[in-house]
């Protein structure tokens, strides 16, 4: 099955983000060039893969970044006019939640699913009841969002603090089997050359023989 049938394209949070390619601005593009305002790296690396037409998903894994990272920087060059502000209102809803900038229900706000009046009393009844469970999970008992969507709200938080790093454990590995390679072949390289000389020394012994003989 192909992967955009495996995909709701309409649903998957992560998809949505993940595969949007931010635009910048004629501002991003003059502070890219000539970097007037002196930010740290990651904000004019985040850039310069824009203006290569990079996705979000592209430039977490080039950027070494995990996606909330990504994520906050993203807000932060909307808000500063260096990127276009998405078309698609689901981009900036998605990046605030990632962020921490906007809180579950305020999430659930953006994208129409519960009203602000029904959020504000969920919050009112919350504080009452001083329950340990996420609001989030009362929202789920209030009937105001499904299991579903609270779900994949902890899936999608929890998967954006990673960072796509290659597993350094394994650096050591991939050395210890080269430095075997490496000395099996410098042994044959040493055998050869031992090899090499023990002839040259016949050859050489032969030639001296043949000498004497011409001079006898």
């Amino acid at each position: 099955m192909k992967l955009s049938e495996d995909i709701d394209n309409d649903d998957d949070m992560a998809f949505i983000f993940a595969t949007y390619k931010p635009v910048l601005t004629y501002k991003g593009k003059c502070e890219l060039d000539y970097k007037k305002s002196n930010f740290d790296a990651n904000i004019y690396n985040i850039l310069n893969f824009a203006d290569a037409d990079s996705s979000i998903s592209d430039i977490v894994l080039n950027t070494y970044m995990s996606m909330e990272e990504i994520a906050n920087y993203f807000l932060f060059c909307v808000d500063e006019g260096y990127m276009q502000i998405p078309d698609d209102s689901r981009i900036l809803n998605i990046a605030g939640l990632l962020a921490g900038k906007y809180s579950t229900g305020e999430y659930f706000v953006n994208n129409g699913t519960i009203s602000t009046e029904q959020l504000n009393d969920a919050v009112g009844n919350f504080k009452n009841e001083k329950t340990p469970k996420k609001f989030g999970q009362f929202l789920v008992d209030l009937g105001l969002i499904s299991q579903k969507q609270f779900d994949k709200i902890l899936s999608l938080k929890e998967e954006a603090k990673k960072r796509f790093v290659l597993d350094h454990n394994e650096v050591p590995k991939i050395n210890q089997e080269y430095a075997k390679i490496a000395d099996k072949y410098e042994k044959q390289i040493e055998d050869l050359k031992k090899e090499n000389l023990m002839l040259k020394n016949k050859l050489n012994q032969l030639l001296a023989m043949v000498k004497n003989n011409d001079n006898e």
